[in-house]
């Protein structure tokens, strides 16, 4: 290839790292070549310089400067490819976690320590792998339109087509989607409940990110910003409370940082909290936080609508901690109306 090219960003590339998104298409392109491009400006997305680590949206423009010759073709997202063992077990797992399914959508309670894409050390043991097992009827694999962290449970939405991933991802761009998270987190945030308005910014290594609050200079810039609703739903004697949170961005582990930031880490987020986020009398050191529900418009037409019971871990917590998941109610109620 000797001629500068601009690629756009396909839904199967979104939210991709820019290092990963260039191993994908452009294969002969190793690690240093790629940061000394990226370091001299010939490689930008949207016109301005990023970094290896930045992430990808739908519809980015990437410049891709010469590289001497063309770049071997992807391999088509939706096609099925070889599965491994490993993915075909991990696709039982998942037909069992199935919540919903009709033409257009599948939803899947999500276990909690699955990655939902592949990274160092993972090879094919995520969710990513084992979308072949979940096409049943359809003529084309489920397509990601949405991620969880591999310690974040609960609601996952795939596309069963190329047209309802293109109208779920514009409801996910278009902040269309309501969706609920419930914590464990501990000691009680005060006050109770409230919006949290807080940019955010990675921090360490690749593979080792961590979310730190930034100030936005200017309020019209829109790149870092987090937005969180919260409140809190249950608490036992002060020392840990139930929370529900209603993310309006989906920035890198948002609530967890948030939650931190309240001075209330998320039981089990070490990371975040740090010693202080562990209890002891058999409450699991997992991290609680799971995607408890979603409300999306469904491609089809009209809302969907869906919850995911509490994995194992957060069960038993609840039980030892004297919640009751069924009294769970609606704290988000006049953010809907």
């Amino acid at each position: 290839m000797n001629a500068v090219v601009m690629r756009k960003v396909e839904l199967a590339d979104a939210d991709m790292r820019v290092d990963r998104w260039f191993k994908r298409h452009y294969p002969d392109v190793g690690h240093g070549r790629l940061e000394k491009l990226l370091r001299t400006g010939q490689v930008r997305v949207n016109g301005g310089r990023v970094k290896a680590s930045d992430r990808l949206l739908v519809g980015d423009e990437v410049r891709v400067p010469p590289l001497g010759e063309a770049p071997k073709p992807a391999p088509d997202a939706a096609a099925p490819k070889p599965v491994s063992a490993r993915a075909l077990e991990i696709g039982e797992t998942l037909k069992k976690a199935i919540l919903h399914r009709d033409a257009d959508v599948l939803v899947i309670n999500k276990p909690a320590g699955l990655a939902v894409q592949g990274g160092s050390g993972l090879d094919d043991a995520h969710l990513d792998a084992a979308l072949d097992a979940l096409m049943f009827e359809a003529a084309e694999r489920p397509r990601l339109v949405h991620r969880l962290d591999k310690d974040t449970s609960g609601v996952l939405v795939l596309a069963r087509s190329r047209q309802a991933a293109t109208a779920l991802a514009k409801s996910f761009k278009a902040r269309d989607a309501a969706k609920t998270y419930w914590a464990l987190v501990m000691g009680m945030p005060k006050p109770t409940r409230g919006r949290i308005d807080l940019a955010l910014a990675k921090e360490g290594p690749a593979g080792h990110e961590k979310m730190r609050t930034v100030q936005r200079e200017d309020e019209d810039d829109e790149s870092k910003r987090a937005v969180t609703f919260y409140a809190v739903v249950e608490q036992a004697a002060g020392k840990v409370s139930w929370l529900a949170m209603r993310p309006l961005t989906g920035r890198t582990h948002q609530l967890r940082a948030h939650a931190a930031f309240l001075g209330t880490p998320i039981v089990g987020d070490g990371k975040y909290g740090g010693a202080e986020a562990f209890l002891t009398g058999g409450i699991s050191r997992k991290l609680h936080l799971h995607a408890r529900a979603i409300d999306i418009a469904h491609p089809a037409g009209g809302r969907l609508k869906v919850e995911a019971p509490l994995p194992p871990h957060m069960a038993e917590s609840f039980r030892l901690l004297g919640f009751e998941a069924s009294q769970g109610r609606d704290v988000f109620a006049e953010l809907d109306e």
